[in-house]
């Protein structure tokens, strides 16, 4: 038993029998000659898995997922567009018309036809927009790309095009401007604290207009009442999360199904029996008429048309769960056209009746009708704010593996649906914030001031990344990003001066929650990089390593030792500190780094990337775990089961390969970041491309290899044997001050904000789930 600083080790706890390696010579190496597809190839290959039933099914199941919230949007868009009521009747056709063109050109064409197409192999939203960016240019603040990740399968894209100097000279200029970098990464954090902005607003302003419309009922349910009813379906919500939402979809959808049909139904009696004639507010003209008669107030007035197009960025967003074509499937057929009626009918009873659009959607619903739609209304209010809180969990858990955000456990509800995740930490504060905001605001008007800048501001950087990914990545036509954004870009900048309009009257609400959450991931972000470069300055070079490992006065104990990491270019340096304190190596030692790639996914056989610290007879090696910004890394199977197979499969890979050397004879060069991986077929592979094994006719050179695979053929027998002795996690617990001299906002930011973090939130062990009979934690303070 060993013991440093009150953390126990439990060297002797019996491992589960591991069972055997298949000797193949099968290339099933994960660092060998990888299958490789550019991504537009991989997700023409997924959309071909997908037969018509199945791009039904999602199609149905994204019904109850993506739409509720722009679904209960008719609820509350034409009193944000007339809090002061109508002056005149023609105005409304003039807001029905920017309603209808702002719903086509925005979430139709702008989402459905281009946007859904610059998915990360079937991920959406602003950070898979960030990791494409990053993958065709080196715009990524840490010094952690490896030639190796190039051969993940889905990592790389290629387009053969005759714009591709335009593409390069944009590539070149990015990657040489250190501004550009930080810029980059400040919108895509911009864009994710907007997002989860919105995931606090949706709830609000989806709930509260919903249970408003009781009132219509009675008169007994007063403003207090309604707020307080509101925040308690908002705690039931926010209480439900942690059961997860693996068949939100299936169960919801009919119920969303059910709502568009009552608001479609509603609109068409509404059409037919007030005034028809509302149907030529199709003809844009009427939208210049509204601006002629209002003129300042018109422009002011398009901070409520955007309430008619919120929910849109939850197309692109949870596109994980679905695939393209099922979106653009649901989004055409069963919500378009009844949200579009609904807004129709809403118009036509206006016209009759202007002093009721405050409440203009309960108003213009016929009696008999009037509680089927109310509780379809609240039903859809809480599927709408589900949407963006599950978003606002996705989101924050891609951060995490940018080191943009503070650690936090992150659980996956579903084995199903792998991007379903739950943040209990994120659940109970997005809660806390709801009820604030609710029992602050108390109406819908001022929340949807607030809801406003939030939804555009996302659009708005969506639209940025999209024209960087044009020109870089798609090499579109000049003409066709110019048009892009002569429409669709000058539309939503339009509609941005609106909403910041508003700022004083509750639109300074997002802006407040982004300054908060930008400063905890400025502050994390900061400190992360520099305590990667303080270790990347000093890390343990490979001979000191050789040095201590072959040193006589180092004791080689019993059993398997990881030592974590997220260095991926050397040994860090708090492993010299361990050796000086406790002279003692387990007989097996893997350096674990553990990395993070800008790609959705990371194939489970191709995460772990390994090399052999030399001399041979050390048994050390280094292994790079590679995960994807949405792969679970807690897996239900066993972390050290499943490393120490690959481990195995690693040494099984080089017995059987009949060239056991290539280059250096396949060890680790000088050069940290050089990995040399021999294949099972005989092949060495460094940039995917093949290279012939060399024939060995010299008697000398056969009764090396003879002596290297039974070297080989020991150390698998070794892996083995300790493995049923048992295995240890080493772990750095490193403080991190600021050196001697900094100034006073460096010592601000580290010694005070990021540990105050550090202190309060998660370790990393806790993330991984190492048993804490098995951890030993390491201590060292990194002066950054």
């Amino acid at each position: 038993m060993e013991e440093i600083a009150g953390e126990e080790v439990d060297g002797n706890t019996p491992a589960p029998a591991l069972p055997p390696v298949k000797k193949s010579n099968e290339n099933n190496s994960s660092w060998g000659r990888l299958r490789r597809f550019n991504s537009l190839e991989s997700q023409s290959f997924k959309q071909k898995q997908l037969d018509s039933g199945t791009i039904m099914q999602l199609a149905f199941q994204s019904i109850g997922i993506v739409y509720g919230d722009i679904g209960t949007s008719p609820l509350y868009t034409y009193s944000g567009i007339f809090p002061k009521g109508i002056k005149h009747n023609d105005d409304i056709l003039g807001a029905l018309s920017l309603i209808f063109y702002t719903i086509t050109l925005i979430p139709v064409i702008k989402y459905v036809l281009i946007v859904l197409q610059a998915n990360d192999n079937g991920e959406g939203g602003t950070f898979a927009l960030y990791s494409l960016v990053c993958r065709y240019a080196k715009v990524g603040l840490l010094p952690s790309r490896q030639a190796e990740d190039r051969d993940v399968s889905n990592f790389r894209l290629e387009l053969p095009n005759s714009r591709l100097r335009r593409a390069s000279r944009l590539k070149s200029e990015l990657e040489s401007s250190q501004f550009a970098k930080y810029f980059l990464l400040f919108v895509t954090m911009l864009g994710t604290s907007m997002v989860i902005g919105d995931g606090v607003l949706t709830p609000c302003i989806s709930v509260l207009s919903a249970v408003s419309g009781i009132k219509e009922a009675t008169s007994s349910m007063t403003e207090g009442r309604i707020v307080w009813a509101s925040i308690a379906v908002l705690v039931f919500l926010f209480l439900f999360q942690r059961f997860g939402t693996d068949k939100v979809g299936s169960t919801f959808a009919p119920i969303v199904i059910i709502w568009f049909l009552f608001i479609g139904g509603t609109g068409i009696f509404n059409f037919i029996k007030h005034d028809p004639s509302v149907i030529k507010a199709i003809n844009p003209i009427y939208i210049v008429y509204y601006f002629k008669r209002n003129k300042k107030d018109a422009w002011i007035s398009l901070g409520g048309v955007v309430l008619s197009i919120t929910g849109a960025e939850a197309m692109f967003a949870d596109l994980g769960h679905f695939s393209v074509r099922s979106i653009q499937i649901s989004m055409c057929s069963m919500v378009y056209p009844p949200i579009l009626l609904a807004y129709l009918g809403q118009s036509s009873y206006l016209r009759k009746h202007n002093l009721d659009v405050g409440d203009a959607f309960y108003k213009s619903i016929p009696g008999p009708m009037y509680w089927p739609t109310f509780v379809a209304a609240v039903l859809a209010a809480i599927i709408a704010s589900q949407a963006l809180i599950s978003a606002t969990f996705s989101i924050i858990q891609q951060s995490l593996s940018l080191g943009c955000f503070p650690r936090v456990k992150v659980i996956h509800t579903s084995i199903k649906y792998p991007g379903q995740v739950y943040i209990p930490e994120v659940n109970y504060l997005l809660m806390l914030a709801c009820v604030a905001v609710t029992a602050g605001f108390k109406t819908t008007v001022k929340i949807g001031n607030a809801y406003g800048i939030a939804v555009v501001f996302v659009m708005t950087l969506t639209s940025s990344f999209l024209v960087l990914i044009m020109v870089m990545i798609w090499k579109t036509h000049i003409l066709l990003v110019l048009l892009y954004v002569l429409v669709i870009g000058s539309v939503e900048l339009m509609y941005l001066s609106s909403v910041l309009y508003k700022f004083d009257q509750g639109g300074y609400l997002p802006l407040a929650f982004v300054a908060v959450l930008m400063s905890i991931m400025f502050v994390w972000n900061y400190v992360y990089r520099k305590k990667y470069n303080y270790e990347l300055e000093n890390k343990v070079s490979i001979a000191t390593l050789k040095e201590v490992a072959s040193n006589s006065n180092i004791r080689r104990i019993p059993g398997i030792a990881f030592f974590y990491s997220e260095l991926v270019q050397g040994i860090p340096p708090i492993f010299k500190q361990y050796v000086d304190t406790v002279p003692a190596l387990h007989s097996v030692l893997v350096i674990v780094s553990i990395k993070s790639l800008p790609i959705s996914k990371v194939p489970v056989e191709e995460r772990f990337l390994f090399r052999r610290i030399d001399p041979r007879g050390l048994a050390v090696f280094h292994c790079v775990a590679r995960y994807g910004y949405t792969d679970q890394q807690n897996e239900s199977e066993s972390f050290e089961r499943t490393l120490v197979e690959k481990l195995k499969q690693f040494l099984e890979d080089e017995l059987w390969s009949p060239s056991l050397v290539a280059g250096n004879n396949g060890e680790v060069s000088n050069n940290d970041d050089k990995i040399e991986s021999v294949s099972t077929n005989g092949e060495v592979s460094n940039n995917g491309d093949r290279i012939e094994s060399v024939s060995t006719d010299s008697k000398d050179e056969v009764v090396e290899d003879e002596n290297k695979r039974e070297m080989i053929g020991k150390e698998i027998e070794l892996v083995e044997r300790e493995w049923e002795v048992g295995v240890v996690h080493l772990m750095g617990e490193n403080e991190v001050v600021a050196k001697k001299g900094s100034h006073l906002g460096k010592r601000v930011l580290i010694d005070y904000a990021f540990n105050f973090m550090k202190r309060n939130l998660r370790q990393r062990y806790e993330v991984l789930d190492i048993p804490h009979k098995r951890l030993l934690k390491v201590g060292m303070t990194y002066e950054l």
